[in-house]
């Protein structure tokens, strides 16, 4: 077998192709964003973006019951997306394998919420795999379907953030192709609640055969050591563990749902003591501790908060205070995350701020509108909840409250609540962010790009004509680097007695056809400079100060001409003007 150098999302698309998949689908969320763009390359599996993460659960249920072996990819708050599918699944069972990879996101490094997915696993009754290094990523992959298809069950394949990105050494194999499965029309099966009804005891038959297999899977396995120390761990907690206690016992489990009951019975009894390293929360424990369990030591030492980390896990198997941080002795400049030089939400956000009003936000690059020097957004929660909120508000008597929602995100969550709105006449506001792209995760397709996953040419979603046909009467187009046009765009939606729609269109400046745009960069006048230092309420990172006068770096520039338009002078304009 070949070997190569691979991230952990990388390996779990090799294994997934391995494995014989021929339909994978998903919507973007770092961490798991590179599996399906992954899968995409290979030409043996027809691969796209999904409006969310229910309709690519939707379409995946489909296609694994058509009788192909099917991923399913999203991060944690995708699979709260496609909980319902997910929930109900489990009763019909598959006919393909069916895999959904959830990553897991500790230490919220691109999320807006800490989850550990493990538990919607055991409530849906559904086996999770984890594995806790890039070559287990494909080996666990091609095992996870194999286990699907043996009991005909959905598969949680969870991974995490560090997993997902950290690069490893990978023997690769050749594609095993799967023979397609014929689909029994068995209404019984897959059609009305009062057969799921009789199916549901054959669904905790199911999870006792799983439990069985649990015993023999090959991912879970004792590493013998020290006689005295046992620790039970999993993904990458193991390979902390390793580290700081290379001596331990370890019983390392690469299938975290259902456990093996029976070997960590017989694990434990060998010790007075056991430490449980788990990262989130103590989901190991807790069910270790139903099976009778006792002399466990679990979350009271390796925190539920955040990433583990060698130092954590050292400090909880000693019982000693965690190392002191010795960063805090240097003086480090903080460098929060900004939006782009002549980013297209800087308009909004700017003029926004100006009119100050009350905006409900969603999940995006927008999302920096919330920091300095905008501080022009006060909510964001979960995809699409902007609009709702602002209707909320609406109906709690805030008449001045704006909504922000990305072009993606509109598509993905969006809809439902300007839907809501037209059809009950609250006057919500909502500023749709067309900027061409998914830009937060990295320039992904979506259904309003006019490009498919795989690059080919698709239909793009015409905004106004969509909108208006939801029953909204005022919709306006604008481009947000004109800041006048813009004030006026969202006045005039503030003044209408229903809901209005402002789309704020310009695409996004790291697009590759922006890029190759010839634009001519802007310089401050210093004899025209007046000192107000109002260019600096756009954010710009481009806009800086040299020798005590604002001055701009024109390799950074774009030309947007934002500053120019907020300067009472006339101090800023075209390089070959000023």
């Amino acid at each position: 077998m070949a070997k190569r150098l691979m991230s952990g999302n990388e390996a779990v698309a090799r294994g997934a192709w391995e494995a014989g998949v021929a339909f994978a689908a998903g919507y973007p969320g770092t961490p798991s964003t590179e599996v399906l763009e992954r899968l995409a390359t290979y030409e043996e599996i027809d691969a796209h973006w999904s409006s969310n993460e229910k309709v690519a659960f939707d379409e995946g249920m489909g296609a694994a019951l058509g009788g192909v072996r099917t991923m399913v990819t999203m991060k944690h708050v995708g699979l709260n997306v496609a909980a319902d599918p997910f929930m109900v699944f489990p009763y019909a069972g598959t006919n393909a394998g069916f895999v959904v990879l959830v990553a897991d996101d500790p230490g919220m490094y691109s999320s807006q919420n800490e989850q550990d997915s493990r538990y919607l696993a055991k409530v849906a009754k559904v086996p999770v795999l984890e594995p806790a290094d890039a070559a287990e990523a494909r080996a666990m992959a091609i095992a996870a379907f194999e286990l699907s298809e043996r009991f005909q069950t959905p598969v949680m394949y969870r991974t995490t953030t560090r997993l997902a990105h950290t690069r490893g050494v990978v023997e690769v194999g050749e594609r095993s192709e799967a023979p397609r499965k014929e689909f029994s029309r068995q209404a019984s099966q897959y059609a009305i609640p009062v057969y799921a009804r009789f199916r549901r005891p054959e669904l905790e038959e199911k999870l006792d055969r799983l439990r069985e297999f649990a015993e023999e899977f090959e991912g879970n396995v004792i590493e013998e050591g020290d006689p005295k120390v046992g620790v039970v761990s999993h993904g990458i907690p193991y390979q902390y563990v390793k580290e700081v206690a290379p001596e331990a016992t370890v019983f390392k489990l690469g299938m975290v749902y259902p456990l093996p009951k029976k070997k960590l019975k017989e694990f434990c009894a060998r010790f007075d003591t056991v430490y449980v390293v788990e990262e989130s929360e103590g989901f190991i424990q807790q069910e270790m501790a139903s099976f009778g369990i006792t002399k466990l030591i679990g979350k009271e030492r390796f925190t539920n908060i955040g990433e583990l980390s060698a130092d954590l896990v050292a400090a909880g198997l000693n019982g000693t205070p965690v190392a002191d941080d010795f960063a805090g002795e240097v003086a480090v400049l903080p460098r929060p995350p900004v939006m782009c030089a002549g980013c297209p939400h800087r308009g909004v956000f700017g003029t926004l701020k100006k009119l100050g009003l009350l905006v409900t936000g969603d999940i995006g690059c927008y999302t920096l509108g919330c920091l300095p020097p905008f501080n022009a957004m006060h909510t964001t929660f979960c995809m699409g909840a902007s609009i709702g909120n602002a209707t909320g508000f609406n109906k709690a008597g805030e008449e001045r409250v704006v909504a922000v929602i990305g072009d993606s995100t509109f598509l993905h969550a969006g809809l439902p609540s300007v839907l809501s709105a037209a059809y009950n006449r609250v006057p919500t506001t909502t500023i749709l962010l067309d900027n061409g792209t998914t830009g937060m995760t990295g320039h992904q397709e979506h259904p309003g790009t006019g490009h498919s996953l795989k690059g080919g040419p698709a239909p793009a979603v015409d905004y106004e004509a969509l909108i208006r046909s939801l029953g909204v009467e005022h919709v306006e187009v604008v481009d947000p680097w004109d800041l006048e046009a813009t004030e006026r765009a969202i006045q005039a939606g503030l003044a209408h007695p229903g809901p209005a729609v402002v789309i704020a269109r310009r695409h996004c400046n790291l697009l590759p056809e922006e890029k190759a745009k010839e634009r001519t960069a802007y310089r401050v006048d210093p004899d025209e400079c007046i000192l107000c230092e109002d260019c600096f309420e756009t954010g710009c990172p481009a806009l800086v100060w040299q020798d005590d006068l604002p001055y701009i770096r024109d390799w950074e520039c774009v030309g947007c001409s934002m500053c120019s338009q907020l300067c009472p002078a006339d101090a800023i304009g075209p390089v070959e003007e000023v």
